[in-house]
């Protein structure tokens, strides 16, 4: 694992870091922040996943999370969206597939299925390195992300219940195996069978029997992918029916910037810290 740059703040260090992926057969890239009680012991860890055309990086600069994240003893990794590289299929002038545009799953069609395996790469991979390599309570886990990480941090959470204590999202993409901006995109990463898409689509895994204690999602209504993309009554009907406890909070006049997920930022972090 290489460094690539480390810098203290808010008493605790802001690291990125590059590994060699056997998962996405390439170097990737990933952010963590040690809040300063990581000096003392191991302490517990929230996922982000960001959404289309981010890395690492977006979260990093414009989240703000780090001053209390420090102060609750939270770690944040945020690794990056896909896998990267000039040897790694992309569509270039395509921004909802391909590179920045993982969609966290294991893809399955020639020539994709080689490197996009983000489903694999976040729960197997990046988990055992951090695990080895940082002082990371793995038993305190919670997972949240935004837009297309939205989409990744509830579907990876119904799959893997007994290891997320909490999960949430901003703006999350409720029902990608039917929005404009994600179906291309599954048929490309899955093939034709429809049915292979459920279990990367958060109201399918639900109707399927996957359930999570409690979700917690911020909306704003001015998002311009609300009606399109974003469809937040679709996971309010599948909560409802499942009976699974959704705190869902419409944003009045908010978009789908970082300037809407900073401003709620600290909300989700203490949903998690009082979680964990």
């Amino acid at each position: 694992m290489e460094i690539i740059s480390k810098a203290k703040a808010f008493g605790g260090t802001q690291g990125v870091y590059r590994h060699k992926s056997e998962a996405c057969q390439c170097d990737m890239t990933f952010a963590l922040f040690l809040p300063p009680q990581a000096e003392h012991g191991p302490v517990p860890v929230l996922w982000y996943l960001s959404g289309l055309t981010c890395t690492h990086q977006n979260v990093m600069d414009k989240g703000e999370y780090r001053r209390l994240a420090a102060e609750l003893g939270i770690a944040i990794l945020c690794p990056d969206t896909s896998p990267r590289g000039d040897d790694v299929p992309d569509e270039p002038d395509n921004w909802q597939f391909g590179k920045g545009a993982g969609f966290y799953l294991d893809a399955t069609e020639a020539p994709f299925a080689k490197n996009y395996q983000m489903y694999s790469y976040i729960t197997e991979e990046l988990t055992e390195l951090v695990a080895q390599e940082f002082p990371l309570d793995m038993s305190r886990q919670a997972i949240t992300g935004h837009s297309m990480g939205g989409h990744g941090a509830i579907t990876i959470a119904l799959k893997n219940p007994e290891r997320f204590k909490s999960v949430s999202a901003f703006a999350p993409i409720a029902q990608p195996s039917t929005a404009g901006w994600s179906k291309p995109a599954f048929e490309k990463y899955l093939g034709h069978d429809q049915s292979a898409w459920r279990t990367y689509d958060t109201t399918a895994l639900i109707e399927d029997g996957h359930r999570i204690e409690s979700l917690l999602v911020d909306q704003g209504t001015a998002d311009s992918f609300l009606d399109d993309g974003l469809r937040p009554w679709l996971l309010q009907e599948a909560c409802a029916k499942a009976a699974i406890p959704l705190t869902l909070s419409m944003r009045e006049g908010y978009d789908h910037s970082y300037y809407f997920i900073s401003t709620f930022m600290d909300e989700h972090l203490r949903w998690h810290a009082a979680r964990l």
